[in-house]
Formats: structure tokens, sequence, C-alpha cells
């Protein structure tokens, strides 16, 4: 029995799914097989999206709407071929029909040859005058090839035919700041707010970019002015309470941080920040609270437990301090950061082996900060390997080959060391720096065993007259 179908989509929809579970068969319209398939893509029901082509075609066999649906189906699946075989057909009936070309720039994308989908794509723009989606997909593809400056034109296109497009405004403003063109986007987003004055995303994203820019005042109106488009747009509370702080404003900023946490459930970076403000007024006890809310909320969040660590270890209370960091490596173990501050607390400690190796860690995970070099050079020495300690600051020198801290302390070392050529040429490449000697308390200071010595007046009393 076949029925007519004149009702709306959604009564479409339910008669066609209530076909599915009879023996009845419906008569649909093409145009309607072509809602009910576009209905479960969108939501990302596959096989019922199937199931409308394979009845749409079995009802209207040369439908060809309804077999480029297929051919988008078949991309999804990634049976590339059978699309392009089905493509070929299709063109072979219709040279100028603009969903063919897009649909082989998906296959062409799809094989990571997005300079051929480009092609494809700017042929089916010449082809059709409804560009929207084509742009979109030229900009991705353009994203794809790193091409920053051509992407950022095809989403401004899509935002001029649907300035409420902010999937796209958002990807504008991405590569504006990609190319680090901060000003340009504030220039594009002022533009864009002439027309659109009470749009939150706007404003949210321009105050986001005077806070790159560090223009503090200009994201706290901005921030304001979201707030006012939406009171309840809490990523616009949460980017005003981090300019706050900036500005040193931490109650206020306290205050916008709990705003979000009222409009929606809590979360683990607002607790954090919170804390992080209350550190700051050196209220501990609120911070310490609050860093414990950000572990709870949130246990795998490293950051939260790096938190904790640093409170204790202003505090020296280090056994605790270490027992926290090690939180926060079991979670990122590959975070130089977190090593290096893991060697501070068992340096503190005087736990000397664990303090080389954590600092071993930091080195070899990237982290070559002028300060690394020196305390670990400094944890070696005290643990008896003074030869070790001056290999490590001559691995510091290839990173800070003129840093007199570097070299005043490899020459105290090596006389340490008894290598006493060695820290003569090492003495001897300081002074050359180091010409008018007002850095040399660096080593009279902290070697007063060598500093006063005969050995180290001969050589600056050579120094001196060759000079």
């Amino acid at each position: 029995m076949a029925l007519e179908s004149n009702e709306r989509p959604d009564k479409t929809i339910t008669k066609f799914e209530s076909m599915l579970k009879t023996d009845d068969v419906y008569f649909f319209d093409a145009e309607d097989f072509e809602d009910i398939v576009h209905h479960y893509l969108n939501i990302g029901k596959i096989s019922l999206a199937k199931k409308g082509i394979k009845i749409g075609l079995q009802q209207h066999p040369g439908s060809t709407e309804l077999k480029l649906l297929q051919v988008e189906v078949m991309v999804f699946e990634n049976h590339l071929e059978k699309a392009e075989l089905l493509l070929d057909e299709l063109q072979f009936l219709d040279n100028q029909n603009e969903e063919i070309y897009i649909q082989r720039a998906n296959i062409y994308s799809k094989k990571d040859n997005h300079e051929g989908a480009v092609e494809l794509l700017q042929r089916a723009l010449d082809l059709t005058s409804d560009s929207f989606d084509i742009y979109s997909l030229l900009g991705m593809e353009y994203l794809f090839m790193d091409n920053f400056k051509m992407a950022k034109q095809s989403f401004m296109k899509c935002v001029e035919f649907d300035e409420q497009d902010y999937s796209s405004l958002y990807n504008v403003v991405y590569c504006f700041e990609f190319l680090e063109d901060y000003d340009g986007a504030i220039v594009y987003l002022n533009e864009y707010l002439e027309n659109n004055p009470y749009c939150e995303v706007a404003w949210h994203q321009l105050g986001k970019q005077y806070y790159y820019k560090e223009m503090f005042t200009e994201a706290l109106a901005a921030f304001d002015f979201a707030i006012i488009s939406d009171d309840t747009f809490i990523g616009a509370y949460f980017e005003k309470g981090k300019v706050l702080e900036k500005l040193s404003r931490y109650k206020e900023a306290i205050e916008n941080y709990e705003t979000t946490i009222s409009i929606e459930d809590p979360t683990s970076h607002a607790f954090l920040r919170i804390g992080k403000c209350y550190e700051k007024l050196k209220d501990t006890e609120m911070a310490k609270y609050y860093f414990y809310q950000t572990v709870h909320e949130d246990p795998l969040l490293d950051k939260g437990w790096l938190a904790i660590t640093n409170l204790y270890y202003n505090t020296k209370d280090y056994e605790k301090a270490v027992y926290y960091i090690n939180k926060a490596l079991n979670i990122d173990g590959e975070n130089p950061l977190y090593w290096k501050k893991c060697a501070q607390i068992h340096t503190a400690l005087r736990n000397l082996d664990q303090a080389d190796f954590a600092f071993k860690q930091t080195v070899d995970l990237g982290n070559y900060e002028l300060d690394t070099w020196l305390k670990w050079a400094d944890v070696v020495h005290e643990n008896g390997e003074t030869t070790a300690a001056v290999q490590i600051l001559e691995q510091g020198r290839e990173f800070y080959p003129e840093s007199l801290k570097l070299l005043y302390k490899s020459v105290g070392y090596q006389l340490i060391a008894k290598d006493l050529i060695n820290a003569r040429i090492t003495l001897m490449d300081a002074l050359k720096i180091d010409k008018n000697q007002k850095k040399l308390y660096l080593f009279t200071e902290k070697f007063p065993e060598f500093g006063n010595s005969e050995w180290t007046q001969k050589i600056l009393n050579k120094y001196n007259k060759a000079s």
C-alpha cells in the first residue's frame, strides 16, 4: 500500500520511521527522501540515512540528488573507489552539477590531496551562486595546507553570507591569531561589531585580542560588553577574571570566577584560578581550600597538584610538597618544569641523589634554563661528585657561552677538582668577558678559599698588566 506524504518534515520523519516498523510502504517525493537522509546524517544515524537512500532510490531510481547523498555516505565510510565510480556515472549525465565536484573534493581531501581538493572546489564555485558551503570547505582545505591567509579569506566569505555563522567567525579569528596579526583581528572584529553590536561571541573574541596585546583596559571593556549581551556567557566572566588578575584586582577576579560557578556546574579551572587569587592575597588557607577543590573536581588536572605543591614548597613544608609533585608527575611525567620543581624540593630535603636524578630528567626533557645548570651542578658537587659538576657546567656553557655565573662557578669547581690547567683557561675566558672584573665576586665570594689565593692573584695581575 502506497500513501502520499505531504506532511511537514518532522511528520515526514515520523511517518518514515513508522514505515520501517511495519510492512506498509509509503510513497515520498524525492525531496522528502532528501530531507529524511539529511536529517539522519545531521544527527549521525548513518544506518537510517542509508535506509532512506536505499528506499528512496527504489522509488526514484533517477534521482541525482539521492545518488549524491549515497556518494556522501560512501565517502564518510571510506568507500572511496565506489564513490568515484558513481561520481563518474553522474558526471557523464550532468557535467555542470557543482555537488559532483564538491564530493570529488571530499575524496581528494580524504586522500590528503588538498591542492587537488581546492581546485575542484574552485570549479564548483564557478557553477553555483550558492557558495556558502563551498567557501567553508575551502577554508578547511586551506587550514590543512597551513595556508592561513587564504583560509582566513574563505571563512570571511562565510561570515559575509551569514553573520550568525559563529563557527566561521571563530575560524577567522583563529587564522588572525596563528598569523600573530592581533591588530588585524581587532580591526576585523570592530568592523563586525558595528553591524552586530550585541554579538557576545565577537566581544569575547575582541577581548582576547586585547588581552594578547596586554591592552587590559580595552579587554575589560570588551568582556563587559560580552556580558551585557549575554549575562550567562561563562567564557566572558572567566576571561574577565584573568584580566583582573593581571591588574592585581584579585578580589574582583574571584567574583567573576565565582559567577561562572554559579551559572553552571563548577569546573576545576575556575577553582584553580580562585585558589591562585587567594594565594596572591596571601590567604593561604583559602588558597589551599580551592586547590584541593580543584583536584577533587578533576584528579587528572596536573596543574592542580602543582599548585598544591607550590603552596607547601613556599611554606617550607617540603615533605608534603614532594608528595604532591609526585602526583603531578604521575599524570605528566614528560613535563620538565615538574621535574625541576621535584629537583628543588629534593634539594631542600637534602635528598641529593633524588635531586640529581630529577635535574637530569629536567634537562633530558628539554629544560635548558641557566639556573637549571647552576643548581644541578651545586647538587652534584655537594653529593661529592665535583668532576661531574664541572661537566654539567660545561654542558650549560654550550647554551650560555658568555654566562659569567657559569664561568666563575666552573673555575671554582675545577680548582676543587685540582684541575689547575682548565681552571686557569676558564678564568681567563671569564676575564675576557668581565673586562672590568665587576662580576669577579661571583668567584671570590662563592669560593673564598681560592678567591684571595696566590694562584688567583698571579692570574689577575698578569691579566691586568696585559690589558
